[in-house]
C-alpha cells in the first residue's frame, strides 16, 4: 500500500509534499514527483514550485492571527444545521455566490438555515474548499467528502487540498475537515498555513498557472 500523501509546512519556507500523485491547474495535470517544493511565499519564479525566493525576500511563515476567529458557529433550522468556522474561511464566495438567500451578505445573523432546502444547502456546503463549512441533518455531521488525494492550484489563489493528505505539524481549526482545505500561496496570509483570502487584497497573481 502506498504511503499517505503528506504535507509539511517547513518554517520560513515551501510545503515539502511527498507521496502525492495529483498536482493540477486549470490548465490540468502537473508533473508531480514523489517528493517537492510548492512556493508558499509567493515570490517563486517557478510557482507553483519554490525556487528558493523565499530565503531572499526574507519570508515568515509566523501566524499572525491571534486565533479570536477560530470558533465555530451553529445555525439551526428546521432540517439542517449548518456550522461555519470564520477563521479558516478563504473567501472563496462559493457560499454567498452560490445560495445567497442562505449566506446573506451584511446581514445578522447572516447564515439563515432556513433560507433554502437542505438539498440545496448541502450541494452548496459540499463546494467549500476550505473546510469552513459542514453541516448536521438528523444529528449526524457531515464534514468530508470521499476523493482522491489532490492539490488543486487556483488561479491567483490558494493551493486547494483535496482527499484527506496529511497536514503534518499543524493544528486545524475548530471542527475543520481533515479531508480538504485551502493552504495560502500568496505568502500573505495572517492564519497560516491556512488561506485567509489575503491573496485577493494584495492583488496575488500567478499567471502561468
Amino acid at each position: 500500500m502506498a504511503d499517505k500523501p503528506t504535507i509539511t509546512p517547513s518554517p520560513d519556507g515551501p510545503y515539502i509534499v511527498e507521496n502525492l500523485d495529483t498536482l493540477q491547474n486549470a490548465g490540468g495535470p502537473i508533473t508531480a514527483k514523489p517528493k517537492m517544493a510548492l512556493c508558499r511565499c509567493g515570490a517563486s519564479s517557478k510557482k507553483p514550485f519554490c525556487d528558493g525566493t523565499h530565503k531572499k525576500i526574507g519570508f515568515s511563515s509566523a501566524k499572525l492571527a491571534d486565533g479570536s476567529l477560530d470558533k465555530r458557529d451553529d445555525y439551526v433550522g428546521a432540517g439542517i444545521t449548518i456550522h461555519d468556522n470564520r477563521g479558516i474561511c478563504a473567501h472563496a464566495g462559493r457560499c454567498t455566490d452560490g445560495l445567497a438567500a442562505v449566506w446573506r451578505m451584511k446581514q445578522e445573523p447572516w447564515i439563515d438555515p432556513n433560507g433554502a432546502s437542505a438539498a440545496e444547502i448541502i450541494a452548496t456546503i459540499k463546494t467549500c474548499p476550505s473546510g469552513a463549512l459542514s453541516y448536521s441533518v438528523d444529528g449526524v455531521e457531515h464534514r468530508d467528502q470521499d476523493r482522491d488525494p489532490a492539490i488543486f492550484v487556483a488561479k491567483h489563489g490558494p493551493y486547494v487540498v483535496t482527499g484527506g493528505a496529511e497536514l503534518a505539524d499543524t493544528v486545524g481549526g475548530e471542527g475543520a475537515s481533515t479531508e480538504h482545505r485551502t493552504l495560502c500561496r500568496c505568502g500573505g496570509s495572517k492564519n497560516k498555513p491556512f488561506c485567509d483570502g489575503t491573496h485577493w487584497h494584495i492583488k496575488f497573481r500567478d499567471d502561468a498557472n
